[in-house]
């Protein structure tokens, strides 16, 4: 695909009639680290004046556990997890009340959505989020989106909401994802070193990936770092979604297209939201190790993965699990779903489909990963 000017990303911005904001629990606070109201206030006015124009908007934001530990009687957020939990269960529902409240005065009624990360890795779970967020916006209500800290364990988590943005940019087939928080965009070092300058524009956010110095933690209020926000930024991008990243002050310039924080063009087209779920999304459960003739196919593109070329199969997993497609080196190549558990892969490795055919029947005569449940890596 051709790359899109700073100007045709900001436009399209601009123009995108389904958005996804994410906002950090840093964008939501105060300097002692408790739920802002004006803070949030400020934001909601500036979403407001996007559904005035008739955009549809999905809110995923921060902000539980900052806004529970004070009513709680903490000084400050907890550090161990069980009381982090605590104060969540405590602090998300203060959290939709000052949402709904703000919310209100426009009159737009909000929804609540809360979303562990093994929920994603699930596809009927993910399918559930998907059509509940679907028919939420019919009902121009705007979804509010959080992971659910009461639940979620620290092994596997979003990283402050970063990465659950941008699958939930991809479920509900937005425009644009806009990623709020407290630096007003990627510089090419972290912004307090000196010659530090700040990137009005990303063409393709994977070739930056590694090139650019940024920190690993935004604040104390927040867990997520630069890091992860790139990362999203580029599930976004690899979705066919632009990005902007940019101070939460921000938010309504940076909805309107002005040349405000860093704007990050897609680098493919839109793809569907069961590939997004595949590569970035679904957690593997085994392995298929391939020899070289199947892993240049696979590299190649297109290609489905077929018994003859599979050499071994690692862990258990069952017909339908996401699994890793790997070269003898252990090189990851790809990730897919097996069309077969774990056992009869075991039995089916290197027979072509007449063998196959011949030994098992015909309805093992198929590939052992076919190329539309295949996502390169």
């Amino acid at each position: 695909m051709t790359t899109p000017s700073q100007a045709q990303v900001r436009s399209s911005v601009a123009q995108a009639k389904t958005i996804v904001v994410k906002v950090g629990s840093s964008s939501l606070t105060s300097s002692t680290g408790h739920l802002d109201v004006a803070r949030l206030s400020g934001l909601v006015a500036a979403l407001a004046e996007v559904r005035r124009m008739d955009a549809s908007v999905v809110l995923v934001s921060s902000g539980a556990i900052a806004a529970g530990f004070g009513p709680l009687g903490f000084d400050s957020r907890p550090t161990d997890v069980t009381t982090q939990q605590a104060t969540a269960s405590v602090g998300q529902g203060l959290l939709m009340a000052h949402y709904e409240a703000a919310f209100g005065r426009y009159g737009i009624r909000v929804g609540q959505i809360l979303i562990t990360a093994e929920d994603t890795i699930r596809s009927v779970q993910y399918r559930n989020a998907q059509r509940t967020l679907k028919r939420l916006l019919q009902l121009g209500v705007v979804p509010i989106v959080n992971e659910n800290d009461a639940l979620a364990s620290n092994e596997i988590r979003f990283g402050d909401n970063d990465r659950l943005s941008a699958l939930v940019a991809n479920l509900v087939r937005a425009d644009a994802l806009v990623l709020l928080t407290d630096v007003d965009g990627l510089y090419t070092a972290p912004p307090s070193e000196a010659g530090a300058r700040r990137l009005g524009y990303v063409p393709n956010v994977a070739q930056i990936l590694d090139t650019v110095k940024v920190s690993g933690s935004d604040s104390e209020v927040g867990t997520g770092g630069m890091i992860t926000k790139l990362e999203a930024v580029h599930v976004a991008a690899a979705s066919g979604i632009p990005s902007v990243l940019t101070r939460a002050e921000n938010a309504g310039p940076a909805l309107l297209g002005d040349p405000v924080g860093t704007a990050f063009a897609p680098i493919r087209q839109r793809g569907s939201s069961r590939r997004l779920w595949i590569g970035y999304a679904a957690a593997p459960r085994g392995e298929l190790i391939v020899d070289e003739g199947a892993a240049k196919a696979i590299r190649g593109g297109r290609a489905s993965l077929l018994a003859a070329g599979v050499v071994a199969v690692d862990r258990e997993f069952s017909a339908g699990d996401p699994v890793w497609i790997c070269d003898e080196e252990g090189n990851h190549l790809a990730k897919g779903l097996s069309s077969f558990d774990s056992e009869e892969v075991a039995q089916m490795l290197g027979k072509n489909t007449s063998e196959l055919r011949r030994e098992f029947g015909v309805e093992y005569a198929h590939p052992l990963v076919h190329r539309d449940n295949l996502v390169l890596v």
